[in-house]
């Protein structure tokens, strides 16, 4: 098999379902060897074996981002197993929806830092020494949440901002070491992170989440080729959509015209 990422390995956090579980194939396509990190082992498995059938060795490695000791299990198993690492997706991540003064529950806001943030630093400072090693590559998940404030989502922009500020920021510091650093700024994707999001109280949303729209929806397989290639070619970012790109433009002019943009997208979708 040969491909970008032949003969590589790449560590992929929140691989069970959605963009992650997409992304192990779309590697595994490629050439890649991958290393599959979830809580749900079966899950897992189940795209453990698409990769193979795909022709490519995979890993499976259960894991929970929200811990730091599960994080450094989780380096080091792949590394154990496979004798390096060469990228590592920092992709799990959890979202939450609903007006911060409607909050009730407010370890939610714990919650999703654990996860969305912690979780890819606490993965990251693990597998550093062995990328370094490897001169590999750092990927972040991130959301256009990441770049601009979006009512009812306090919590998750909050966590995808810290992403943005930490990620920008080891990049500077990894200048010449060869590692680069590539932060994803998806658009909305249809995939289950809408149904496990946390309501107010806590609870996840379920069916109450948000339902496909044609046209306003990336499907996950596209959102996977546009991150193979960004990664591929060691992209400092990538900002999916041209509403995002626009709005990257328009804030630096107009920021209260981005909050009302913002307003109206998030409204049209509940």
């Amino acid at each position: 098999m040969s491909g970008r990422f032949t003969g590589q390995v790449v560590l992929i956090t929140g691989a069970s379902s959605g963009i992650g579980a997409e992304l192990a194939r779309q590697f595994a396509a490629d050439g890649a060897r991958v290393a599959l990190a979830a809580r749900d082992v079966a899950r897992l498995e189940s795209v453990a074996a698409d990769c193979r059938a795909l022709g490519a060795e995979a890993l499976v490695v259960h894991g929970d981002v929200g811990v730091e000791s599960s994080c450094a299990s989780m380096v080091e198993r792949t590394v154990a197993h496979f004798g390096q690492l060469d990228v590592l997706v920092n992709n799990a991540g959890m979202g939450s929806s609903g007006l911060f003064e409607d909050v009730t529950d407010l370890t939610i806001f714990d919650t999703l830092m654990r996860v969305n943030y912690l979780g890819s630093v606490w993965c990251t400072a693990h597998a550093l020494p062995h990328l370094k090693r490897s001169k590999g590559r750092i990927v972040a998940i991130s959301s256009l949440t990441g770049l601009t404030g979006v009512p009812k989502r306090t919590a998750y922009a909050a966590t995808k901002h810290a992403m943005a500020g930490f990620f920008d920021s080891l990049r500077i510091e990894l200048d010449g070491t060869g590692v680069s650093v590539t932060m994803i700024y998806p658009g909305f994707v249809f995939s289950e992170i809408n149904q496990r999001a946390l309501s107010p109280d806590g609870t996840p949303f379920g069916d109450r989440g948000y339902k496909r729209r044609k046209g306003e929806t990336m499907e996950t397989d596209e959102c996977g080729r546009l991150i193979l290639a960004a990664v591929a070619a060691r992209d400092r970012d990538l900002v999916m959509t041209w509403r995002g790109k626009i709005g990257r433009l328009l804030k630096l002019m107009s920021p209260a015209l981005v909050d009302r943009i913002a307003r109206g997208v998030i409204e049209s979708r509940q």
